[in-house]
């Protein structure tokens, strides 16, 4: 049996403050199998978003263990984590974080750039990746000639540049309209079906239902899983 993408054991995270320490993430037990859609549902506050930076690797936890593709995260130095981000994990944000001065097939190189693969192979891997999701179209332009959802596509395309054992999505929808939202996450769902492992932050209930697993956090804690 293959190890899960992501496995957390009693993960938590406590940020000081003068009034004593604040849980944000608090001994969370959770195994996420290849080609999980997982959705993280729950108010403002509630810990989605500390969650995902600890699945990220953008932040370490204060006790407990968090295992990616069986790694000990843990066990890694700084440099260690960011190969480990670059090539195990892909990421989709709210504000989609593309360089301004860029255009949208070199966004898309820039993880096989850092991950050092040689320049042809990342521009035909960046192309066959925008072609993906349906902006072969539009692969000189900048992210100021492209709407919302266009820019959207591309970073689900850097997302997944380095075919990553996971990808992260944090509101993927929340700066869209309904409609262009709605095709972000038929995008999304094209990617579960086609065996992409998917973790998504959302205050949705409506969003939530798209994914084939709901986990509802409150105060940290994993309130329920649907």
């Amino acid at each position: 049996m293959s190890s899960p993408v992501l496995e957390l054991r009693k993960l938590t995270r406590h940020y000081p403050t003068p009034a004593g320490p604040v849980m944000a993430v608090h001994e969370l037990d959770l195994r996420v199998e290849r080609g999980d859609f997982m959705a993280l549902l729950g108010p403002s506050g509630c810990g989605k978003s500390s969650l995902l930076n600890l699945l990220g690797c953008l932040d370490r936890p204060s006790c407990g263990e968090l295992l990616i593709d069986g790694v000990a995260v843990s066990s890694l130095d700084d440099d260690g984590l960011a190969r480990l981000r670059n090539h195990k994990i892909g990421f989709v944000f709210q504000h989609y974080h593309l360089l301004p001065r860029m255009s949208a097939v070199r966004n898309v190189e820039l993880p096989m750039m850092y991950a050092g693969i040689p320049p042809a192979e990342r521009r035909q891997r960046a192309v066959e990746g925008l072609e993906r999701v349906r902006m072969a179209h539009r692969l000189e332009h900048t992210p100021s000639m492209l709407s919302g959802g266009e820019s959207q596509r591309v970073a689900i395309a850097r997302a997944l540049a380095m075919n990553p054992s996971l990808v992260l999505a944090d509101e993927p929808t929340g700066n869209l309209d309904t409609r262009t939202g709605e095709e972000i996450m038929q995008l999304f769902e094209k990617m579960h079906r086609e065996g992409t492992t998917l973790v998504m932050v959302t205050h949705s209930p409506e969003m939530a239902e798209r994914a084939d697993r709901i986990l509802r956090l409150r105060d940290g804690r994993i309130e329920s899983e649907t």
